[in-house]
């Protein structure tokens, strides 16, 4: 489908079509405002603005209900250890057990499932940020999971207008990369937390894990700007020296940062046992 074939859909085909994406009934009606969009951009941007800016945690919540629990050591034993998921290494009966109870675990504190763009992550990586999210406040996890709604949603509308040009969407506004120096590889499987100041007290708003090339690309969802003002990413390189077997001197370390535009920010980390540098890249 084009953009111009969603155009021109019903209003019943189009708002059963934009529910597939994003089970809120408010984002959808917010979208249905719109009786043509010009481009996909427009369409991600107006997404994207009714999620974070007209929705309320009602809305997120109602979209979170419509995702299917994965919870369960048969479905996640079919998504991670068989075919569903071949760009990644396949689960361990040990790992899948042990996200099925992290999966219970977090239902049973925040009230919800554990909402998580998945696209290209293995069994073990979301086991690891699972388990870290586990610590955040329900405040924290309901703003971290509606983020991660949004991905998911991106990802389905693009899916939907399958015959778009989606090259135009700006990337996440805010990108890392961890380099191990003492070994010259990537930092693979670091925990990331985006925080921001809330009330006096620092909030964490996003949350990834590094990939195999030690990045994280997609801490925000495309379109999305963050307000003007200070941040800080903390890295968990306690978890990471641990998982190489090697002590490390810092048990995290905390970037400080100002967002002065929408500008692209890359904060990068150079990382060894003793030490550590960054610097703003590109």
């Amino acid at each position: 489908m084009t953009i111009k074939a969603f155009n021109k859909l019903s209003k019943a085909s189009k708002a059963k079509q934009l529910m597939s994406c994003c089970g809120s009934s408010t984002w959808v009606n917010l979208l249905m405002k719109q009786s043509a969009y010009k481009d996909e951009q427009q369409l991600v941007e107006e997404a994207v603005n009714a999620w974070y800016n007209q929705c309320s945690s009602a809305d997120w919540l109602e979209a979170f209900m419509h995702h299917p629990r994965i919870g369960d050591v048969k479905s996640l034993a079919k998504k991670f250890a068989g075919k569903e998921q071949a760009s990644v290494a396949a689960a361990s009966a040990k790992t899948i057990k042990a996200l099925a109870n992290a999966n219970k675990d977090y239902e049973l504190k925040n009230g919800f499932i554990f909402i998580v763009c998945a696209t290209g992550k293995s069994a073990t990586e979301m086991l690891s940020l699972l388990e870290d999210r586990l610590v955040n406040t329900i405040g924290e996890e309901l703003h971290i999971a509606m983020g991660e709604q949004m991905k998911i949603s991106i990802l389905r509308l693009q899916k939907l207008i399958s015959g778009g040009i989606w090259s135009a969407l700006k990337p996440s506004q805010l990108t890392t990369h961890v380099l191990d120096t003492s070994i010259g590889k990537p930092g693979k499987g670091i925990s990331i937390r985006l925080q921001m100041p809330v009330n006096g007290n620092w909030q964490t708003i996003a949350q990834g894990i590094t990939n195999t090339d030690g990045r994280i690309g997609d801490l925000l969802p495309s379109q999305k700007n963050i307000i003007p003002g200070n941040y800080k990413l903390i890295f968990d390189t306690d978890g990471y020296f641990a998982a190489q077997k090697t002590k490390g001197f810092y048990p995290e370390v905390e970037i400080q940062f100002t967002i002065t535009d929408d500008a692209h920010y890359h904060v990068p980390l150079l990382i060894n046992p003793y030490g550590y540098s960054t610097y703003r890249g590109s």
